[in-house]
């Protein structure tokens, strides 16, 4: 039994490798391993014999098993230390630089108007941007004669042969919005409604696809003096300019009744634009009181309930406020013009209407 003990420690000791400590566990423990065939021979003594031999074969038995444990950890160990020593990294070196993406400035624009009017107390309503004739025309009393339903003006989707209804148009604004929400959920209500619209027209400043945000409000006792005040409340918050001066024009839309289009006060020196400043005047956007024709075919009493509506270019407002001088470059997927005029994360609006 000594002579095993010593062979197997031995073995043991000089094993180089996992899987020759596993052979060695299979010769001296497995089931015809030398030690587990002496454990079978104890049957064979007398009592007296068995009693002295039990004892030291289990302890040769759980020696030999302690050993090959050990022998594992240690091999396991310097494995280990091998592996750290070749994957070495000094992290005190510096990281490799890596690219972020920029939020683009129209996202920026629709984030900075939502925060805005939403401390005014207006909601986002959403709609589809295929829309029917009925929701994108005739609902907003927009006459059959009217420039804007002209085919060079609007894109109007294919009806199969012989379907004789009026095809659906990618919408032109997003004044279908206010049409749908006050079927949906009637009035009063507070809802501006940013998103992608579309007409015919590519310039400078026109693109087939650009945004625009609706707004309407529609209470018992709402007039053009609160139009107003939302109006500057949101240009001096967005333009972070207290002294912004607005000019409201009275204008006609097939909507609205009555109509005005609203100007900034604004000057061109050296060829700069500054705003709030200067004898010039740059028109803006679109407003007036919702014309009763619309409220009627949106299920609103317009006896009982008034309001008013405005739309405003978002990449105009984008291209006022950053500098941005051409339209066309917001859908031109250059990535120099995104890194340039990108937005990190972190940059959101630092003031908000009161």
């Amino acid at each position: 039994m000594e002579d095993l003990r010593a062979k197997y420690i031995d073995l043991i000791a000089g094993a180089s490798d996992e899987a020759t400590l596993e052979d060695l566990r299979v010769a001296a423990l497995g089931k015809k391993g030398e030690v587990s065939l002496q454990m079978r021979e104890l049957g064979k003594m007398s009592p007296e014999d068995r009693q002295v031999m039990g004892p030291k074969l289990n302890a040769l038995k759980d020696e030999i098993g302690s050993a090959i444990a050990a022998k594992k950890a240690a091999l396991e160990n310097a494995a280990l230390d091998a592996r750290l020593a070749a994957e070495w990294l000094d992290v005190t070196l510096p990281s490799r630089p890596t690219r972020t993406g920029t939020i683009h400035p129209v996202s920026q624009v629709m984030d900075e108007i939502t925060a805005i009017f939403a401390d005014m107390g207006f909601s986002v309503a959403e709609g589809p941007q295929i829309e029917t004739d009925w929701y994108n025309f005739d609902a907003l009393n927009i006459p059959g004669h009217h420039p804007a339903r002209a085919e060079m003006d609007t894109f109007y989707m294919a009806r199969a042969e012989g379907d004789n209804r009026p095809p659906h148009v990618l919408r032109t604004h997003t004044s279908p919005v206010q049409i749908r929400h006050l079927e949906a959920h009637g009035a009063p209500c507070r809802i501006i409604a940013p998103d992608r619209v579309y007409r015919a027209d590519y310039d400078q400043t026109h693109t087939p696809m650009f945004h625009q945000v609706e707004g309407l409000a529609i209470d018992k006792d709402i007039s053009m003096a609160n139009l107003k005040w939302v109006l500057e409340e949101f240009c001096r918050t967005f333009f972070e300019i207290d002294e912004i001066e607005l000019r409201f024009r009275a204008s006609h839309f097939p909507f609205t009744e009555p109509s005005a289009e609203v100007d900034i006060r604004c000057s061109w020196e050296g060829g700069t634009l500054k705003l709030g400043e200067g004898d010039s005047w740059m028109e803006i956007l679109g407003s007036g009181m919702v014309h009763p024709n619309v409220l009627r075919n949106a299920g609103v009493d317009p006896e009982v309930w008034q309001g008013f509506a405005f739309g405003i270019g978002i990449d105009r407002l984008a291209m006022l406020k950053y500098g941005i001088p051409d339209l066309r470059a917001f859908f031109d997927s250059d990535l120099r013009w995104l890194r340039h005029f990108g937005f990190g994360a972190g940059q959101v609006p630092t003031r908000y209407a009161g």
